[in-house]
């Protein structure tokens, strides 16, 4: 019997192309099936940053088939965190959500070595939203 995620995460950036993309990676190969994951953009670009693609393939993770998807209404209110990264107003608002922007540097247009940093940051920040998830979950948990 599979168990209900413990949260659900929609990361969104404008073009869905390199910072959304690479949190979404992180955080399905750190988390697993424990957290339910999305990404989107306000203006989608055509593909996934390919210098985004080879910085996470670095990390050991393959985003190489991620697409770009457009922003939509029903992924933000599918979602328990919302968590922004330069778009701006662009991203729908509704109660009961939690919101965390992020501000991190847009990596499109870069080259690898450029992205690495976003890269690291971005993966720090997944690794703390799922241990505030966790702690989350811990805080539910009835005590025995």
């Amino acid at each position: 019997m599979a168990s209900r995620p413990l949260a659900s995460v929609l990361f969104v950036c404008v073009h869905n192309a390199g910072r959304s993309q690479m949190a979404a990676g992180f955080l399905s190969h750190l988390a697993g099936d424990r957290i339910e994951v999305r990404s989107a953009g306000s203006v989608p670009g055509d593909q996934v940053n390919p210098a985004a693609v080879e910085a996470m393939r670095e990390a050991g993770i393959d985003i190489s088939a991620a697409r770009p998807k457009i922003l939509t209404t029903e992924a933000v209110q599918a979602s328990d965190y919302v968590i922004t990264m330069g778009c701006g107003d662009a991203c729908p608002v509704f109660p009961g959500k939690a919101y965390l922007d992020w501000a991190l540097a847009d990596p499109a247009g870069q080259g690898v070595e450029s992205v690495r940093p976003i890269r690291d940051e971005i993966r720090k920040r997944v690794e703390a939203l799922i241990a505030e998830i966790d702690a989350g979950r811990e805080d539910a948990a009835p005590s025995l």
